[in-house]
């Protein structure tokens, strides 16, 4: 672990100005700079880096951070390796003290991978050493230079090919790694044997699985590498290292559902495209691709199986989907794949399929219309009850409001009228209101609106970090998640030793606090507040809200009889009032 100090005093030596120069263009702009964002596809910059608070934020998509970061998000840096690379530019060595386990955990995923890698090294040479394989692949239309692109490999026939790379070949590495099984009698044998092998990076470019499929007849057809320390199926994705920047130029991702499919649209110019690793679509990977992207477009087969897997990608697109993005469906002749159209059919046509591709509200409302048709008041009903829970996923507000534009028009029902019957019912509320924040902050950028009292704290204190030691400044007692930021804040201020404003970014860059202080940060930094007038807003909004709190107790005292007050409760009464009275002198 790199102790915390370290980490303030490496973001004071750092500018973040050039850390991110070096990767983005960035013009100056005011006070700060900006630049259109790195992270999603846009045309007129939204993308803010603040040299005086070593801050960037990105108004349209909502990435936010320091320069360590920045270095993770476009990189694909860890934290660690994000800190030692700017102090190796800053001069500085980074100390570190681990936190228990911490050492094992990293040796286990750095011999994991090194393993891994040495493995895809033994496959790819194999390769050449398999004519059924290369013509296989050649079968398929690939070439050569695809296939080293990609790093396609074969594994041959045999029980223990494995054991000529890796000695001894009883290495517990091997069977952790997925790469080796151990039976039932304890003999252990190469999991993957005549599959031609693909190996699946992750988004540092690590090797950290593999996918093989068999070349002749035999089952499973398609097999992945089991969960492991480094690879979990529901968090990555085939080809996404290799297609980040293709996305970004395309501005848009295909999402498919095998690795031949990636590597097939590849190799006819389609190289944006990605493929779940034998699971549905996970809200993990949707929130990855659209930072990247503004427009994902989901291709399918149209048979049963096809159909399901869209669906299912639906449901969990919806909860983070916001306003300016987009997501598409595209389901293919039955029969076909992605990798048999484009190579019967060609680039041009499968780009002009993706430009026809359904867009998400349209293939929401016409799946459930087909099994809830609004010929009948019956039909109209059961329409309105079966879209009720994907109308209430829905996290973008403007697309929620359209789509029950929309099926208000197919049910025959006032919008208004449609509206009270979509509301949730009253045990639902909380629930599903905060699952609609908690999207909105996860994946939207800052809202525009008049900061509250708990925002102009968090705003000030962002701002001036000094001023939790330098006042004594009051706890919130209120529900909600800016109130819990705000504590968060304000004990971070008092017990840091030197806070700067990149400082206590990066050390709740993890947290569930972290989008909440990067809006109020970013809202500050639009609004250009003064800095003179930062340390008036925080002592005026810390009085109100000691006041506010007295209010409450004092009303709560109130409701109560006075005989059963204590002598004590009594006394708090008085005082709060008084105070309250010299505070404001028109309570009576």
């Amino acid at each position: 672990m790199i102790p915390r100090d370290f980490i303030e005093t490496l973001l004071s030596r750092v500018d973040i100005v050039d850390v991110v120069d070096r990767y983005v263009p960035l013009k100056k702009s005011g006070a700060n700079f900006q630049a259109c964002c790195p992270f999603h596809s846009e045309k007129t910059p939204s993308f803010t880096v603040s040299p005086t608070k070593q801050f960037y934020h990105c108004f349209g998509c909502g990435a936010h951070g320091t320069a360590i970061g920045f270095l993770m998000e476009h990189s694909g840096h860890s934290f660690p390796e994000a800190v030692e690379a700017l102090a190796r530019d800053a001069g500085l060595t980074v100390p570190r003290v681990e936190r228990e386990g911490e050492r094992e955990e990293r040796k286990v995923s750095q011999d994991l991978c090194e393993t891994l890698l040495a493995a895809a090294k033994f496959y790819r040479a194999s390769l050449k050493d398999s004519p059924a394989a290369i013509a296989y692949l050649k079968q398929r239309g690939l070439t050569g230079v695809i296939a080293a692109h990609f790093g396609i490999g074969y594994a041959p026939a045999g029980w223990q090919n494995l054991a000529s790379i890796f000695e001894p070949y009883d290495d517990p590495v091997l069977e952790a790694s997925g790469l080796v099984i151990s039976g039932d009698n304890g003999k252990r044998y190469d999991r993957f044997r005549e599959r031609v092998m693909f190996p699946i990076h992750d988004i540092r470019g690590r090797v950290i699985a593999f996918g093989g499929r068999m070349l002749d007849k035999g089952e499973p057809k398609y097999l992945n590498s089991p969960e492991t320390p480094v690879f979990s199926k529901g968090r990555e994705l085939y080809g996404l290292y290799l297609a980040r920047a293709a996305i970004r130029e395309a501005r848009r991702v295909v999402v498919v559902e095998g690795y031949m499919d990636v590597v097939a649209l590849a190799q006819h110019g389609v190289a944006y495209a990605v493929a779940t690793l034998g699971t549905a679509t996970t809200g993990v990977h949707a929130r990855k691709l659209l930072r990247l992207s503004d427009l994902v477009v989901f291709c399918f087969d149209g048979d049963a199986a096809g159909r399901k897997a869209a669906w299912r990608a639906l449901e969990n697109v919806l909860p983070v989907l916001t306003d300016g993005k987009e997501a598409r469906f595209l389901f293919l002749p039955e029969g076909e794949d992605p990798d048999d159209f484009v190579r019967r059919r060609g680039r041009d046509a499968f780009e002009r399929a993706l430009e026809d591709a359904v867009p998400l509200s349209q293939y929401l409302l016409s799946e459930l219309a087909a099994q809830h048709s609004p010929t009948t008041a019956e039909g109209r009903a059961a329409l309105v009850a079966a879209a009720k829970p994907y109308v209430g996923q829905i996290a973008a507000p403007i697309l929620a409001a359209l789509v029950r534009g929309q099926l208000a028009e197919l049910a025959g029902l006032p919008e208004a009228q449609l509206r009270s019957l979509l509301a949730p019912a009253p045990g639902e509320v909380a629930g599903a209101a905060e699952g609609r924040s908690r999207s909105r902050a996860a994946s939207s950028g800052p809202a525009r609106r008049p900061p509250s009292l708990l925002r102009a704290l968090l705003q000030g204190l962002l701002l001036e970090p000094s001023l939790a030691r330098k006042h004594d400044l009051p706890r919130a007692d209120e529900p909600g998640m800016e109130a819990a930021a705000w504590n968060a804040l304000l004990a971070h201020c008092e017990t840091a030793a030197a806070p700067t404003t990149a400082s206590v970014v990066q050390g709740f860059a993890d947290s569930a606090f972290a989008q909440i202080l990067a809006e109020a940060l970013a809202q500050a930094a639009d609004l250009a507040l003064p800095e003179d007038r930062v340390e008036v807003q925080v002592l005026a909004a810390a009085e109100k809200l000691r006041l506010a709190f007295e209010e409450r107790e004092v009303n709560a005292l109130l409701a109560r009889p006075l005989s059963a007050l204590t002598a004590e409760e009594r006394d708090a009464l008085a005082k709060r009032l008084g105070s309250m009275r010299r505070a404001r002198p028109g309570i009576a």
